[in-house]
């Protein structure tokens, strides 16, 4: 761990979902949630397997993806630190129905099940923050098949760019997003190649810089309306 990078219980207290917690109900949650570290490349959770957990990431970055039987992958998001996912599954009691790959080194919060439920059942701002949490992720699902169909690999890689400004799903994204051009090939459905070709197009029309260790949004608004 870097002094940078915030321990589990600054992190906990500090996520969106933790502000209207009781002092109760914010201690079993740091009782109950433990952390594990998954290197990039690794997998965070895997598709069929049982839920036992919501999941969180402190540091990283994380994709949700599928392959089919013939090697092709999809990816579905990217969760950035700050970001829990997995609460679809929790909630309908099945199994995972994705892979999750940590795109880099990645330090991972993972909240029992059986706690992720009390809360449910305690907390009225959990449970109304659950369901702005599903309805941001049912958007941001119809605008990536929207975006796959129709849209071109420029205005795709701005989409995605964009996605990433989510305050609900990313809280805490800054203007300087930490990415590389291969995370967003992966993120994008475009090879590392394609997708420099396309930030280069948008930092002509001047929506981003290509900064030293990621990429400098300068006009949000124009990359979310952008069609190349």
């Amino acid at each position: 761990m870097t002094t940078m990078e915030p321990s589990l219980k600054d992190a906990l207290r500090s996520a969106l979902w933790a502000r209207t917690l009781t002092a109760a109900q914010m201690e079993r949650v740091e009782a109950d949630t433990f952390e594990t570290f998954v290197p990039k490349g690794g997998f965070v959770c895997h598709k069929g397997e049982a839920v036992e957990n919501w999941i969180g990431i402190l540091s990283g970055m994380v994709k949700m993806n599928n392959f089919s039987p013939s090697g092709k992958s999809v990816t579905f998001s990217g969760v950035q630190p700050g970001g829990w996912f997995g609460e679809g599954s929790l909630l309908k009691n099945e199994v995972r129905k994705y892979d999750a790959m940590a795109l880099r080194d990645s330090r991972i919060a993972r909240m029992p099940a059986p706690t992720f439920h009390w809360l449910l059942d305690t907390s009225l701002p959990f449970a109304r923050f659950l369901l702005m949490q599903l309805n941001e992720r049912l958007g941001q699902f119809i605008g990536m098949v929207e975006n796959d169909r129709l849209l071109d690999i420029n205005t795709r890689v701005a989409r995605c760019l964009a996605s990433m400004f989510n305050s609900q799903l990313h809280p805490g994204v800054e203007t300087l997003v930490q990415i590389s051009q291969e995370e967003i090939g992966l993120l994008s459905g475009s090879s590392r190649q394609r997708a420099n070709q396309a930030l280069q197009v948008l930092e002509k029309h001047g929506l981003l810089h290509l900064d030293y260790g990621g990429i400098r949004v300068l006009d949000l608004d124009g990359l979310r309306r952008f069609e190349g």
